[in-house]
């Protein structure tokens, strides 16, 4: 850790990278043909794509940070890092600490600063560690209108599966009535 003029100080933290879900990066782009570069710029031009995959399971990674850097940017790091195109609102950084035997997980705000943190809480990463998790809460967001009625109709589908001879008019008014109001 050094300590700068302006007086921030700078050091290491260590993330660990617990992602379920798979990430995308750029797919490798292939050197262009002789017929496309005797084409010219804009002509044979190569399609951006995206390859997913699995990142390795535990994955730790190292940053040098500044005592200001916020939360945001050690995720927006770590993706720039594994070279990940994904947004990176997807993902969340927790701090994770062990106490009398038992592993409690907080989502850190964006505005959080991790080294501050981490060395509030000492040396023992026992205390405090951080771990980069897919940002999932869990719930279904049905705040938006087409949201809502597309939910209801999932729904409405699933119990008619369930239960072929039975119809739930309240469940179709109520998309009927949405449906009509869009």
């Amino acid at each position: 850790m050094s300590l700068n003029k302006d007086g921030s100080y700078t050091g290491f933290i260590k993330v660990q990278l617990k992602l379920v879900r798979p990430v995308s990066v750029p797919s490798s782009k292939k050197p262009p043909s002789l017929q496309a570069a005797q084409r010219g710029p804009g002509r044979g031009t190569a399609v951006r794509r995206r390859t997913s995959f699995y990142l390795p399971k535990d994955a730790v990674k190292h940053l040098h940070v500044l005592s200001r850097t916020r939360a945001r940017e050690v995720i927006e790091a770590l993706l720039r890092k594994f070279l990940v195109v994904d947004d990176p609102r997807k993902f969340a950084l927790f701090e994770r600490a062990e106490r009398h035997g038992q592993v409690y997980l907080r989502k850190l705000s964006d505005d959080e600063q991790p080294l501050r943190l981490r060395l509030l809480a000492g040396p023992s990463e026992k205390a405090l560690s951080f771990v980069l998790k897919e940002n999932d809460s869990g719930e279904v967001n049905v705040s938006t209108q087409p949201s809502l009625v597309s939910w209801l109709s999932l729904g409405r589908a699933s119990r008619l599966q369930q239960q072929p001879g039975r119809r739930n008019r309240a469940g179709e008014k109520a998309l009927q009535s949405l449906s009509r109001s869009m």
